[in-house]
């Protein structure tokens, strides 16, 4: 919902700036995977210390990864900042300016938040190594709302309703990035603070890691990290392609959905694109947002599952830890499968809303979500099983799957079916539906296999 809240913020604002953030979304999907990738190792080492019952172990690993983290977080920040010029270049048409410069605004504030997002996941992936789902929902809970609250005062300038004077800083998409940053920031402190009062312990001040430990972090992580950055490089890809669509290709996403968008009440008409390039790229951006209420069921089952196979698995019962695999999979097809129902219909209407009546992004977006709710229950397979994995300590089987899928298909098929086959924004949805079901099937091949039982941490 906080996703979906952004995306309707943003989108009312002008174009430029809902095409800048779709081209962000790359950037932002690598940095917060690569935070992911550290609080993956801090849950995999802490609930496998927790299911042998060493206290003191799972204390420490909570303490090393979070100066992993804090040192990544700093590193990582800096990097981006400097380069965020180069993404706008490579990841927008060339002709759009007015994107480019509202992109790199948007990154520069973003990455400002960068070491309290790593905080938060590492801890976050403490407390749930030890089953305590609940406490990192709270603070998420507390994050969102001050994350919204934020994101309207420092998005829209101050105006008036039935009288009363609202507050604003009107800074557009820049707000929209403190927003994110300054929420990130109060919450890792709210996260620390609560921190010392779980099983966790006390983990401040936070110091450099232990070489021993930072081996044994970066074991897990790196590979999840790779797999991080093989899957949005692939993303990256696939805006480039996006953004070599031509003027001249016929945009078949809105043609197929004018009719629906027609039938919405007081919905304005459907004016020809400016640039079918930055369509499609805004289209992502809001096409992400909306199925993002179909596979978050999907990730709160893959966090259950990768806490229960690292605690089984520290037990020394194998078994237990397939079991609770398979049994968070076939729930999340099933959650999957039953949102992806009323989503497909709504999805032009839904897309409506969120980009304030630009009706040929909506017209996008409203097709590449429809399109991905056909093969949405392979994906919520996919997400479970190799959390399942990565539970156990196991990030190279995932890294594999996504070296196929991404590289191997989703990039190539889209450029076949978007540029020589002439399919245009189509082609490249199309390709990516095709391929969340390959994921899905080799996520379940190789979890069947059983390899992941055995992995040392």
């Amino acid at each position: 919902m906080n996703t979906l809240l952004d995306r309707g913020f943003i989108g009312h604002l002008e174009s430029a700036a809902l095409t800048a953030h779709g081209g962000a979304t790359n950037v932002m999907f690598l940095l917060f995977s690569l935070a992911m990738a550290v609080g993956t190792s801090a849950t995999a080492l802490v609930s496998r210390a927790y299911g042998a019952q060493q206290n003191q172990e799972l204390r420490q690993a909570s303490r090393e990864a979070l100066g992993v983290a804090a040192f990544g977080g700093v590193l990582l920040a800096g990097i981006a900042a400097l380069i965020a010029p180069l993404f706008a270049r490579a990841l927008l048409p060339a002709d759009d300016h007015r994107s480019a410069t509202l992109m790199v605004q948007f990154l520069w504030a973003y990455v400002s938040g960068m070491p309290a997002i790593f905080l938060i996941q590492v801890l976050a992936g403490s407390l749930r190594g030890v089953g305590d789902t609940k406490s990192p929902m709270v603070i998420s809970g507390f994050q969102i709302l001050l994350h919204i609250v934020l994101n309207y005062v420092l998005i829209f300038p101050s105006h008036d309703i039935a009288g009363l004077k609202l507050p604003g800083l009107g800074l557009g998409l820049l707000g929209a990035g403190l927003a994110l940053s300054i929420s990130a920031w109060v919450s890792a402190i709210v996260y620390l603070a609560f921190s010392a009062r779980s099983r966790v312990g006390t983990l401040w001040p936070i110091r450099l890691p232990r070489l021993d430990w930072t081996r044994r972090i970066l074991k897990i992580a790196l590979p999840a990290a790779l797999m991080s950055v093989l899957r949005v490089g692939s993303l990256a890809l696939f805006t480039v392609v996006l953004a070599s669509i031509p003027m001249a290709v016929p945009e078949l996403g809105q043609l197929a959905s004018n009719a629906a968008l027609a039938a919405i009440p007081g919905f304005p008409g459907l004016p020809g694109s400016a640039s079918a390039a930055s369509t499609a790229i805004a289209a992502m951006s809001v096409g992400f947002a909306i199925e993002s209420i179909m596979f978050m069921p999907a990730f709160g089952l893959s966090v259950a599952a990768a806490t229960l196979v690292g605690q089984s698995l520290g037990m020394q019962r194998p078994d237990r830890a397939e079991r609770m695999g398979w049994t968070a999979a076939h729930h999340s097809a099933i959650v999957t499968g039953i949102l992806a129902i009323p989503i497909y219909f709504a999805a032009p209407t839904i897309a409506g809303v969120l980009v304030g009546g630009k009706a040929d992004i909506a017209a996008e977006a409203a097709l590449l979500i429809q399109l991905l709710c056909l093969t949405e229950v392979f994906f919520g397979y996919a997400m479970t099983l190799i959390g399942a994995m990565q539970g156990a300590g196991d990030t190279v089987r995932p890294m594999w799957i996504t070296i196929f899928t991404m590289w191997g298909l989703r990039v190539p098929l889209a450029f076949v079916l978007t540029l020589p086959l002439g399919m245009g924004a189509t082609g490249a949805w199309v390709s990516m539906s095709v391929t969340q079901a390959v994921q899905g099937l080799a996520a379940i091949w190789l979890f069947k296999q059983g390899g992941w039982k055995t992995k040392k941490v």
